[in-house]
């Protein structure tokens, strides 16, 4: 849409121009991927290639690369119980932080009973000495933590959590989703034994994701069993131009990777500073690392969804922190974790950048700031 300025790229991005030619390429192709004949062959080929992308990507073999219908669905058939390592138990519960994306919190597979919640720091850090006292006693479990805060854009401490979850004798899975493209990322550097991915979180096309695993782990139970896709691991015939266009996407976002990364650090404290001419203002987070692209803040007397609105009137599309379920705003889970109250974690906005934010994109989101901080605060 013209003359607006687009500040939510947490919850999607625009389509990268080279994913754009790779599915228009992929949409002309006739065979079936499964089928032995030259157009199956091609349509393999496709899957095949962007496959080998994201396993180079992320560090990992290519047979260990599952393509799914989403994020969401990558951390459905990553959350099994009954995983096992090379040399490990199978898993028998599972222990997620406080702060994970709700496809994690809803637990995949595993029963209500079978599922801990880790405990999070003031700044939205898991607290590492709460794992280590679950982990303690019970039998295997398999422990979700998500490398960076879709909210607030705090990096957690996945490496250190791999150690002392791998001497429990447990397996690491990360949501990697709203890192890659954004910082560096190996599953093998990281430690994680299963991570995922969502191809429109950097310029490709909704409704793709992928689970990666590192060698050796067996027991994935897939959600959806028929023609034995995938190895056997996510049945039904593939979706070519959105596989197509997650691996040039992929490709793409990681050669742009170390300009975009300074280039949205910058931005972001721009912004940061100007939202802090308004009294009162508070940045979550503002302590610890955080994604480049990222700053969750509020003010005092702030309602979340009127800022929104405010904001889209003025013609800035952000977000708001919490989250939204049959029309009632509810306090962000992330900000309640963090021990924020309510009304606090009611009034928190997100506003994260990409690659094509422009400093006059910013300059205008705070002109919208002031103009609405002006109207929307009490007292």
């Amino acid at each position: 849409m013209p003359n607006r300025v687009y500040l939510d790229w947490n919850a999607t991005t625009p389509l990268r121009p080279e994913a754009r030619a790779a599915m228009v390429a992929a949409f002309d192709l006739i065979g079936n991927p499964s089928s032995v004949h030259a157009e199956g062959r091609e349509a393999r080929r496709l899957v095949e290639e962007a496959r080998a992308t994201l396993a180079a990507a992320v560090g990992a073999q290519p047979r260990n690369v599952v393509f799914t219908s989403a994020g969401t669905e990558a951390n459905a058939l990553a959350l099994s119980p009954g995983l096992r390592g090379p040399s490990g138990g199978p898993v028998e519960r599972l222990l997620v932080s406080a702060v994970e994306h709700t496809s994690v919190l809803s637990g995949g597979r595993f029963p209500a009973d079978k599922i801990g919640l880790i405990q999070v720091t003031r700044s939205g850090v898991v607290d590492l000495d709460h794992l280590k006292v679950l982990l303690k006693g019970g039998p295997p479990a398999l422990v979700s933590i998500m490398a960076a805060n879709n909210e607030t854009g705090a990096l957690q401490p996945v490496t250190e959590a791999a150690g002392i979850v791998h001497e429990a004798g447990g397996l690491l899975h990360v949501d990697a989703i709203q890192a890659l493209g954004k910082m560096p990322f190996d599953i093998n550097s990281v430690g994680a034994d299963l991570a995922t991915f969502s191809a429109h979180k950097i310029g490709g096309p909704k409704g793709m994701g992928a689970l990666v695993m590192s060698e050796g782990i067996g027991g994935l139970e897939p959600v959806l069993r028929g023609g034995g896709q995938e190895l056997n691991r996510r049945a039904g015939t593939e979706n070519i131009a959105g596989i197509a266009g997650f691996g040039a996407a992929v490709k793409a976002a990681l050669q742009a990777l170390p300009e975009d990364v300074k280039r949205m650090a910058s931005l972001r404290d721009c912004l940061e500073n100007g939202l802090r001419d308004i009294p009162g203002t508070t940045v979550f987070a503002k302590d610890v690392a955080r994604l480049p692209n990222t700053v969750l803040f509020t003010a005092p007397g702030l309602r979340a969804e009127t800022a929104v609105i405010g904001f889209d009137l003025e013609g800035v599309a952000v977000s708001s922190g919490s989250a939204c379920s049959s029309g009632k705003v509810q306090p962000s889970h992330v900000l309640s974790a963090m021990g924020y109250d309510p009304a606090m974690a009611q009034g928190a906005v997100r506003l994260s950048l990409g690659w094509s934010t422009e400093p006059e994109d910013i300059n205008r989101t705070l002109e919208a700031w002031r103009k609405l901080g002006n109207t929307l605060l009490k007292g």
